[in-house]
C-alpha cells in the first residue's frame, strides 16, 4: 500500500514537472523576438556607376560616374528584408581606356545618363537590430541581395530594359533608427545596345563583331558602388511575430 502510495505521488510530481516544463516551453517559443523593432527604413545613397561591355568586360570601377537615389525597405525579420530603390546616374566608356581591340582598329567613345528602378530581397548574414541583444542580435551584418529591375537611358537612341540585380553589402547602425551602409552590386541587362547613344551612324557597339548575342553571352552590364543613410520608422505592435 505504501510503495502505490509512493508511486502515485512520484508520477504526479513528474506529471507537474512535465506541466510546468511544457508551459514554460510554450512562453518562451510564443514570445520569442525575431523581427526589428521597427517595420520600414527610407532613406538616400550616393556612389558610383560603371559600365561593363564591348569595350569593358572585366574592370567594375573603370570611367565611374556619380550617381544617387532613394531607397525603402521592408524589414521582415532579423534577417531578412526587401529593398526598393530607384537610382539614376551616368555611365560612359572608351576603347582607347582598354586593351580591348575592335575591328578595323575603329575607336569609339560613349556617355549616358540612365535611371533604374528595382526590388531586391537581402538576407543578413548575422541577426540585425540595436535592441534584444539577449537573442543574439548585432547592430551591424555583411548581406547579400538580388532582384529584378528596370533601366532607362536617354540619348538618341534610347534604352529600356530588364536588369537582374545582384551585390554584396555591409550595414552598421550608427543609433537607434539610423542606419548607414556601403554596398556594391551588378546590373545584367538583357540587352546589347546600352552602350550606343546613336544608331544612325553606319558602326556601333551594338555587336560590334558581327556576333549575335544571347542570353548569357554578349550583353551588357553595369555596376554601382553605393554608400546609404536611412532612417527607420512605424513601429512593430507585435516583434514577437513580426506584427
Amino acid at each position: 500500500m505504501m510503495y502505490g502510495e509512493g508511486n502515485l505521488i512520484n508520477l504526479l510530481r513528474i506529471n507537474k514537472l512535465i506541466t510546468l516544463l511544457t508551459i514554460s516551453l510554450t512562453f518562451f517559443f510564443s514570445t520569442k523576438i525575431y523581427s526589428q523593432e521597427y517595420k520600414y527604413e527610407i532613406g538616400g545613397a550616393i556612389g558610383t556607376s560603371s559600365y561593363m561591355g564591348d569595350i569593358n568586360k572585366t574592370n567594375l570601377f573603370l570611367n565611374p560616374g556619380l550617381s544617387g537615389g532613394a531607397l525603402f525597405r521592408y524589414n521582415m525579420t532579423f534577417n531578412w528584408s526587401i529593398k526598393l530603390n530607384l537610382m539614376a546616374g551616368n555611365i560612359s566608356g572608351s576603347s582607347i581606356d582598354t586593351r580591348y581591340k575592335l575591328p578595323f582598329e575603329k575607336e569609339t567613345n560613349f556617355s549616358r545618363n540612365f535611371a533604374d528602378l528595382g526590388a531586391q530581397i537581402e538576407f543578413n548574414f548575422l541577426p540585425y537590430s540595436d535592441k534584444y541583444t539577449y537573442t543574439g542580435t548585432r547592430p551591424y551584418t555583411p548581406y547579400v541581395f538580388a532582384g529584378t529591375g528596370v533601366t532607362y537611358a536617354d540619348g538618341n537612341s534610347k534604352f529600356i530594359g530588364l536588369n537582374i540585380p545582384f551585390g554584396v553589402g555591409v550595414k552598421y547602425k550608427l543609433k537607434n533608427r539610423l542606419n548607414i551602409g556601403l554596398e556594391l552590386s551588378l546590373r545584367k541587362l538583357f540587352n546589347d545596345d546600352f552602350d550606343v547613344t546613336d544608331k544612325e551612324t553606319d558602326w556601333s557597339l551594338d555587336s560590334p563583331y558581327g556576333i549575335n548575342s544571347s542570353t548569357l553571352k554578349n550583353r551588357d552590364w553595369y555596376s554601382l558602388t553605393m554608400l546609404f543613410l536611412t532612417w527607420e520608422f512605424n513601429p512593430r505592435v507585435d516583434p514577437c511575430h513580426g506584427m
